[in-house]
């Protein structure tokens, strides 16, 4: 697909205004701008589109579905697995030969093969068996405890009084890190409705920081959307994923 002149700036504009946003968000929370990272959801949009926002800059971007990240790979040159750690200075932007992945949707087990070792991370961990099936494949891995602070059945995620025995799990694996947690809120009304579940998150994140764990980081906070990543940074969000 031959990516129009319009369409390319259209995206460079789009890029532009979040972090904006997103800085001025960090900078009213008493943060440094650089703090937080941005995932670029691209599932369903096109490699022309990826290709026109790496040119502007960005580098971290989540997909939902393994197959349609392990095609999207194949158009690239080369995999950038690791990607800046939010606790350390950004880059400044500059144009990427090849994108960090993250993959941000639910993972089953067959497919873990399409993303253990592919991606810079996985925010969507939820059980021992996924752990298991990630480290069953030798390949180092990053990944986030999805935890469901709402308790929506229609979501995954781990309960706060399950989340203990997940993380004491990685002191049994040899491949697998634990860098953080993620959280997906509710949809509602206005941003600030989630205000509750994000410092929730983080007060989540810091008890269990406090305790010395085997593979075991808990520095990243993914948590924040398109309507709600302001208030996210607001209460601590080391990542935010903006489709």
């Amino acid at each position: 697909m031959t990516l129009t002149a319009a369409r390319a700036e259209a995206i460079a504009a789009g890029l532009a205004g979040v972090r904006q946003r997103m800085a001025e968000a960090a900078r009213a929370a008493g943060r440094a701008p650089d703090s937080v990272r941005l995932v670029a959801v691209s599932k369903k949009m096109p490699v022309a589109d990826i290709e026109a926002a790496l040119a502007a800059g960005q580098t971290d971007f989540g997909e939902n579905y393994a197959q349609e990240l392990r095609d999207k790979q194949a158009a690239f040159p080369a995999k950038v697995i690791e990607s800046p750690s939010a606790s350390a200075p950004a880059p400044t932007p500059s144009p990427a030969s090849s994108p960090a992945w993250h993959f941000i949707g639910p993972l089953q087990s067959n497919k873990v093969k399409y993303v253990a070792g592919q991606v810079a991370l996985i925010h969507s961990i939820d059980s021992t068996a996924l752990l298991d099936e990630i480290d069953r494949r030798g390949q180092d891995t990053a990944v986030l405890i999805q935890v469901n602070l709402a308790g929506e059945a229609q979501k995954r995620g781990v309960t706060a009084a399950q989340l203990p025995a997940l993380l004491d799990h990685f002191a049994t694996l040899s491949h697998a890190r634990c860098g953080g947690l993620m959280l997906i809120p509710p949809l509602t009304a206005t941003a600030a409705a989630n205000r509750p579940l994000f410092a929730a998150l983080r007060a989540l994140r810091d008890h269990h920081a406090a305790t010395t764990r085997p593979r075991v980081e808990l520095a990243e906070l993914s948590m924040g959307m398109s309507h709600d990543f302001d208030v996210a940074i607001a209460e601590g969000a080391t990542i935010v994923r903006v489709g």
